[in-house]
């Protein structure tokens, strides 16, 4: 795909494949386009030229909510859980586009609408537990640590049960055990769930760890695609992201 804004080439021909139940890493120096490709996937910006696939889905110019319906979710780099919420609350949010009962419905109490969202919240239930959070579904999402807020918007991503998941930078600012049960919870995510993750990540030990394959973008354009260990000794990555120090 390729975006260009105002006659800037933000992305110049890019394009990649996220296997199914694996976990693929975009990297890159600031402003390499990361950003832009995480819009573009989620129906924020549209690409001038290209296309976005879901499987045999074409993603194309639909707008965000239509991507979310159709399995695509996504955690950003700032908090965005309702900090006065219960956490059981905040990820109830996420059974929102599964809801089949009406507002009518749910507003009445009908027998139907209880059904449904008991359903919802034994889901829900699960999920925190998947994550480690099983224990703080009655506090506040706002009183958690910070590293246990974004493991709730990771769980409340997965209460949509999507099938490709995108993670901007979802260990920034953690600490070191923060990151390893992060790190820990999004392997689990491929492997016991077998939910595709795209990540964006600066942190390269994680990535080299955790991802199945990397992609590397530098000016908007696609550098190196490949597994972790080769994109790693790529010299076109060293030099544009890595260091030249990293070559030695």
């Amino acid at each position: 795909m390729t975006v260009r804004f105002a006659g800037l080439t933000a992305l110049d021909a890019v394009g990649f494949t996220v296997r199914p139940g694996t976990v693929h890493a975009l990297i890159g120096p600031n402003g390499a386009g990361k950003s832009t490709c995480f819009n573009v996937l989620s129906g924020v910006h549209r690409a001038t030229s290209g296309s976005v696939r879901l499987g045999e889905r074409e993603l194309t110019g639909l707008p965000p909510h239509r991507i979310a319906d159709l399995g695509v979710g996504r955690i950003f780099q700032n908090l965005a859980l309702p900090p006065r919420a219960t956490v059981e609350d905040s990820l109830m949010l996420g059974r929102h586009r599964l809801t089949r009962t009406g507002f009518l419905a749910a507003g009445l109490r009908l027998p139907s609408a209880a059904r449904e969202e008991a359903r919802h919240r034994a889901r829900v239930r699960e999920i925190a537990a998947f994550v480690g959070l099983e224990r703080e579904l009655s506090r506040p999402a706002g009183s958690l640590p910070y590293g246990q807020q974004k493991l709730a918007e990771l769980a409340r991503a997965l209460c949509m049960e999507p099938r490709l998941l995108l993670l901007d930078e979802p260990v920034a600012g953690m600490t070191a055990d923060e990151r390893r049960r992060t790190a820990s919870v999004i392997a689990g995510v491929r492997d016991g769930l077998g939910i595709s993750v795209l990540l964006v990540e600066h942190d390269m030990g994680l990535v080299m760890r955790l991802a199945d394959s990397v992609t590397v973008l530098d000016f908007g354009r696609r550098i190196a695609d490949g597994a972790p260990a080769d994109v790693q000794n790529d010299p076109a990555v060293v030099r544009a992201y890595l260091g030249e120090e990293s070559a030695a």
